[in-house]
């Protein structure tokens, strides 16, 4: 699932490769899929796409803009796999949408469980958590203080657990259940801690590890259990994830526990990551 780190990596190798590019064609889905969502009729995505020029791209928090020519808007968000292809490559089967650039190098979205594709000809965007993805600070931004991740904890009803407090709401865009694994297993907090008993010290320990996870993350190029914009995967080695789960624990040896939890799998050190009382 795209996630900050990922939309980062995305955006900046968008960037990069689609700049100056037209479209030149578009291709609509190869197969329905269901929790495939799009803005308006995505027949109709041809009529806005062909003849614009990509100008730029950006992340924010679980979308990644592409910024066209006439003030056009494409953004992806949630489970959708950008692929960009150099001309001459393998078309592949299947795909949500498709685009071909006057080079005749090519763009693939697919989608595997749901995913956001979205054309906006106006660029105004109508959906709250897009906006609050944009209007929100990063947490890798220098004004993301500590004293801004205490409002968190203000707010926080007395069930709330760790991995609600950071995966649930989108109350720090861009961070999930995916990334949400290595920021508890660096911090020792268990996924499901009531963070209204975390000491201060504990929530200091919370802090820096979501600020250098989170970096460490974008640095590498996005997390190995998903790809960038060429099919490779990120080059941050995760240390808790389907990949890894099956190892002992690497700072204690002890054993990872694997459980469904908030709608997803949460993965745990049975020793580093207990439960304060």
């Amino acid at each position: 699932m795209l996630e900050l780190p990922e939309v980062l990596t995305l955006s900046k190798q968008a960037n990069d490769a689609l700049s100056g590019k037209t479209i030149t064609q578009v291709f609509n889905a190869t197969k329905p899929h269901k929790f495939t969502f799009y803005n308006g009729d995505p027949l109709e995505y041809g009529k806005l796409l062909v003849g614009k020029k990509i100008l730029s791209s950006q992340g924010y928090g679980m979308f990644v803009d592409f910024y066209l020519s006439d003030g056009v808007t494409m953004n992806i968000g949630d489970g959708v796999i950008a692929r960009y292809y150099n001309p001459g490559e393998k078309i592949p089967a299947n795909y949500q949408l498709l685009l071909t650039f006057d080079d005749e190098s090519f763009l693939v979205f697919t989608v595997a469980m749901y995913g956001f594709i979205n054309v906006y000809p106006d660029s105004l965007i109508d959906n709250k958590y897009y906006k609050l993805s944009k209007e929100s600070l990063s947490p890798l931004s220098d004004e993301y203080t500590e004293k801004e991740f205490d409002k968190l904890f203000a707010e926080a009803k007395k069930t709330l657990t760790a991995k609600a407090l950071l995966a649930t709401e989108q109350r720090i865009p861009g961070v999930g259940n995916g990334v949400t694994q290595d920021i508890l297993f660096n911090a020792r907090i268990n996924p499901k801690q009531k963070v209204l008993s975390l000491s201060d010290a504990r929530k200091e320990a919370l802090f820096c590890s979501l600020k250098d996870t989170l970096g460490n993350m974008v640095l590498e190029g996005g997390r190995d259990t998903q790809t960038d914009l060429y099919g490779n995967d990120g080059g941050y080695k995760t240390i808790l994830s389907a990949k890894t789960w099956k190892n002992p624990c690497p700072r204690c040896g002890g054993t990872i526990v694997k459980e469904a939890y908030l709608g997803g799998s949460v993965y745990y050190c049975s020793e580093c990551q207990k439960i304060d009382n």
